[in-house]
């Protein structure tokens, strides 16, 4: 009998599934509040769908601070996780602060407003580092299944970002601002609640034990690593730096200085939608590069490279 239980998602480990949905879950709630949220904060007070009425610069900086804190809240979120939680504890209590984070803003009052957003930024600092570590854990070393398990993973990430630019933008748009918040909301707590139910699939997942006894001079190799992990690191800050202009200025452009009206269906095109193309392009290439990775590693193409 294997180790490794196994379901019916591509002969992947059995925790595979209920990471794929929680992740696409809490990404909808994410992207789908991100999509509306510029947008919220500039409409004006006595528009149709009123909003905070803030000026383009205001939104932009708030909008800027919050994405920051979001990526940087993930360094102490993963220290927690590590030395007291456990990576399912983390994904729990981030979750449970996500849920009420969301919710919150779906309460029609500055306060809550405020306190929505720093509770989403503490829950993605819990939740995000720990449910990647979980898919990374559900592996034995060198399993040529780890690099296609972690692009279904990331495909699901991806089809929540997609139907939340769809659903929650034109709820939000259409509807009410708080709508949409709070639809991104019932798509964390989905997310919270199919975590819960398939936790048992992580029960070896423990919390981590501090393993480092003495400082060890690095040698050449490891030193070329760090290296390259800086590297990386300054690139990605770069690209995801541009990346998240998606939900600032770009949302902005798109819903002050672009015709959406589409004349034969009169019906016009809401910014957000603008949003959903990113995500769309990935899903549709994702299964094709992961059938087209995992065919290479089996004829060693490639060679698994371990860090």
């Amino acid at each position: 009998m294997s180790l490794i239980p196994f379901n019916n998602f591509s002969g992947q480990p059995a925790g595979l599934t209920t990471l794929f949905f929680t992740e696409l879950w809490e990404r909808f709630s994410y992207y789908g509040m991100r999509a509306i949220l510029v947008l919220y904060l500039i409409s004006d007070t006595s528009s149709k769908n009123p909003g905070l009425g803030w000026s383009n610069e205001d939104a932009i900086q708030l909008y800027g601070w919050y994405t920051a804190l979001v990526y940087l809240a993930c360094v102490p979120g993963g220290i927690l996780a590590d030395k007291y939680l456990s990576l399912k504890n983390s994904v729990i209590l981030g979750g449970g602060l996500l849920c009420l984070g969301h919710l919150s803003l779906a309460v029609n009052h500055i306060h809550f407003f405020f306190f929505g957003l720093f509770s989403i930024i503490c829950g993605v600092g819990l939740l995000k580092p720990s449910i990647s570590s979980l898919v990374g854990n559900l592996y034995r070393k060198n399993d040529l299944r780890r690099d296609q398990g972690f692009t279904i993973f990331y495909i699901g990430i991806n089809f929540g970002a997609f139907f939340a630019s769809i659903i929650v933008g034109y709820v939000g748009e259409v509807y009410g601002w708080h709508f949409g918040f709070s639809l991104a909301g019932l798509g964390m707590v989905l997310g919270q609640i199919i975590f819960i139910s398939g936790r048992k699939n992580f029960n070896n997942n423990l919390k981590t034990e501090k393993i480092v006894k003495k400082k060890n001079k690095l040698n050449k190799i490891e030193i070329d690593r760090i290296k390259l992990i800086a590297l990386a690191s300054l690139i990605l800050i770069i690209f995801w730096a541009s990346f998240e202009q998606a939900g600032g200025l770009m949302n902005i452009f798109a819903y002050e200085k672009t015709d959406r009206l589409i004349d034969f269906l009169n019906f016009e095109v809401p910014a957000s939608w603008f949003q959903s193309i990113n995500p769309l392009l990935i899903i549709l290439l994702g299964f094709f590069v992961s059938a087209l990775w995992l065919s290479f590693q089996k004829k060693r193409i490639f060679k698994l490279i371990d860090f």
